[in-house]
């Protein structure tokens, strides 16, 4: 190909078939790959974020997978900073940073920026935390749709941490999360996106199939050793419930199936509920996300739609069950009316 992007984005609702085709791409454009997702950063979770086994990263190396231990942390603006300098360094070498991952909250960092945020108030924390636990996720969910619906859209009632972050940032600026997300604040606070960035969108034609290789990955999980997995890291006393790595999609299912919380088949039922969930959350950001290009994850070959659209094609069209736009190469920014799943 004579012509590169200035770099590519790999975007996807979970179970897509992501890590595949950004590796492909990778091969053909000289390209580096960048992980997008806020549980691969984690080290010892490894099954139940379907980390890239050891003999492909050999093959493929990703930036930013297991840079943190799981007690430790990782925001937003810590990887919109990452990202973005390690996009500097891989331009300035002649290579394609490629991104990839579902994280979109991550995505969206680093596309707008970080905007400076008032600093963490534990009062505030310590208040609305407290009616977390009392009132319920529902009740401050439905508190920031009100003052908020661009972030609420795309965060789960049952998200503590991201939800309290939200509401503490309103009440201590008086200014939307979301807002701040827009501003932006320069490529040293992200907005680390190069003009021309390529973004392609890959998810099945259908609802149902996402579903059924949702299903089917996690039951695969299980079979690898997920439980014996997040055993390990339940037998730490340095980790919780409460912390983001724990509160991942599956491992928190299962840790509460390991404290006895619930039963065996409940928890098989609870993560296949929250990883659905996830997904729809992830379609609903990439609904709205500018310029995206989606592709089939099912079609006859998503690579050499993936190729088209980077030298400046369209995409094949498909069933409009799981995105709004039939396929048909660029995505609108919305359409009133079409629900996503």
């Amino acid at each position: 190909m004579a012509w590169r992007p200035p770099a590519v984005l790999v975007m996807g609702p979970t179970a897509s078939g992501k890590t595949d085709l950004a590796i492909e791409l990778r091969e053909r454009l000289d390209g580096e790959l960048i992980s997008v997702d806020s549980a691969l950063v984690y080290r010892g979770m490894d099954i139940g974020t379907a980390k890239p086994d050891a003999a492909t990263l050999r093959r493929a190396p990703h930036h930013l997978i297991d840079i943190r231990d799981p007690v430790e942390p990782y925001s937003a603006a810590e990887f919109a900073a990452d990202a973005g300098a390690l996009i500097k360094r891989i331009r300035g070498e002649g290579r394609v940073p490629i991104l990839v991952g579902g994280t979109m909250l991550y995505f969206n960092a680093l596309r707008q920026g970080m905007a400076s945020m008032p600093q963490a108030d534990e009062s505030v924390r310590a208040e609305l935390g407290h009616r977390f636990d009392t009132e319920g996720g529902d009740a401050l969910y439905r508190e920031l749709e009100a003052v908020d619906p661009v972030a609420a859209a795309g965060l789960h009632p049952n998200n503590r941490q991201r939800l309290i972050r939200a509401l503490e940032v309103y009440r201590l600026s008086g200014r939307p999360i979301s807002a701040h997300w827009a501003q932006g604040a320069g490529e040293d606070q992200g907005g680390g996106l190069p003009e021309g960035t390529v973004s392609l969108a890959l998810a099945p034609p259908q609802r149902r199939d996402l579903h059924e290789r949702i299903e089917r990955r996690f039951r695969a999980m299980l079979e690898q050793g997920l439980l014996q997995e997040v055993q390990t890291l339940y037998a730490r006393s340095d980790l919780s419930p409460d912390l983001p790595s724990i509160r991942a999609v599956g491992y928190r299912q299962v840790w509460d199936y390991l404290s006895g919380a619930t039963q065996y088949d409940d928890m098989i039922e609870r993560a296949l509920a929250a990883t659905r969930q996830l997904a729809k959350r992830q379609l609903t950001w990439l609904r709205k996300w500018p310029d995206a290009h989606w592709l089939d994850s099912q079609g006859r070959d998503p690579l050499a739609d993936a190729l088209k659209i980077i030298k400046g094609g369209t995409t094949v069209s498909g069933d409009p069950d799981t995105t709004p736009h039939g396929m048909k190469g660029t995505a609108p920014v919305d359409r009133p009316g079409r629900k996503q799943s």
